[in-house]
């Protein structure tokens, strides 16, 4: 790309993936934030209650590395998940000291509700995109993105 002019600076910054990429993940966040918060829950719920269905009974902290949050994130949002009886909470009976954390039977059907509801979010995200231009980009940003989670980790292991 060409570097801008003092004259197009505006426009040269608009074009720019990741100006692009960051605005619409902003848009995107928000769309998920109240569309889930429109049926009583939050991302962290939904990634926290996928991460369980697929993976069952983890320790929280497994759990918090598992779905790729935050462990004092994790504990808040579990504590939620467990007052409105979506997981159970119980010490480890191998080390007493760690909680393992389970999904319920009500957990699992809150799980599919929010996927169908998520389904409608990406439908209102990607709504000017056809199905084959929504799947291309999908594949170039996990493209993108796995590179880069690549690269990090490369790093972290240097």
């Amino acid at each position: 790309m060409e570097t801008p002019t003092d004259d197009s600076l505006t426009a040269w910054l608009t074009s720019q993936p990741s100006w692009l990429i960051n605005q619409t993940s902003r848009h995107a966040h928000r769309l998920v934030s109240e569309g889930l918060g429109s049926v009583g829950s939050r991302g962290y719920h939904y990634r926290l209650l996928m991460t369980l269905d697929e993976f069952g009974p983890v320790s929280q902290a497994d759990l918090g590395r598992r779905s790729g949050i935050h462990l004092s994130d994790v504990v808040a949002a579990v504590n939620e998940l467990v007052d409105r009886q979506l997981v159970e909470r119980a010490p480890d009976p191998a080390d007493r000291r760690r909680n393992v954390i389970t999904i319920t039977p009500a957990g699992r059907r809150e799980r599919r509700r929010l996927t169908k509801r998520l389904a409608q979010i990406q439908d209102e995200l990607l709504a000017p995109l056809a199905p084959d231009e929504r799947d291309q980009l999908t594949r170039l940003l996990t493209r993108v993105l796995d590179h880069h989670t690549r690269q990090s980790r490369l790093g972290n292991d240097a």
